[in-house]
């Protein structure tokens, strides 16, 4: 899907702030991985350590160099300021920079056209929020569709993968990044609502 269609959709902005959804999002378990892949993930993946708990979900992403593109498209979007309220409760999936550069060579796009479409931009980061009552690890998490901050349903497959509204998979490459007002999950492809 291209993300030129999804600018047909109109001047759709979505609120960062005050939605909630159901708190069904990452797999309870994975399954193992092959140690080549594990390890390719392993340098994609930010570490976890105290400090980052102390860290709101924006300061988690800006404190990672794999993920300059997400915190380059949140600040283009001028959504910073609402991801760092310290009331909330965000499960973030975070693309790394190798899937945005793959969304943007599938959809035929340029980073700054897409960064220049803010309406757009905002659904396409919305599909990556939930704001609920509380975070959403990994031990909560069961199969099933959720309704993200964008208003779009993503799917928690049987296998433990994300299936956005255009019928692609995401792999979640690393859980559990726990965040002053949150929690950040580490998946391999930009999802992209209908």
């Amino acid at each position: 899907m291209k993300f030129t269609k999804l600018a047909t959709i109109g001047t759709l902005a979505v609120s960062i702030v005050g939605l909630s959804a159901c708190n069904n999002i990452m797999p309870a378990k994975k399954a193992p991985m092959p140690a080549k892949q594990a390890s390719a993930q392993a340098q994609q993946a930010p570490a976890q350590n105290a400090a980052m708990a102390k860290m709101n979900v924006v300061q988690v992403a800006q404190s990672n160099p794999e993920f300059s593109t997400l915190v380059e498209a949140v600040q283009a979007a001028g959504i910073a300021g609402p991801l760092a309220n310290p009331d909330a409760n965000f499960t973030i999936l975070a693309p790394t920079n190798a899937a945005f550069a793959q969304a943007l060579q599938e959809t035929g796009m340029s980073k700054e056209q897409l960064f220049a479409n803010k309406p757009v931009l905002t659904k396409i980061l919305g599909y990556h929020v939930i704001n609920g009552a509380a975070p959403v690890y990994a031990k909560d998490v069961k199969p099933g569709n959720i309704m993200m901050l964008s208003k779009d349903t993503l799917m928690v497959t049987p296998e433990g993968k994300l299936m956005d509204e255009s019928g692609r998979t995401a792999n979640i490459l690393q859980t559990d990044i726990a965040a002053s007002n949150g929690v950040v999950h580490v998946i391999d492809k930009v999802l992209l609502p209908q």
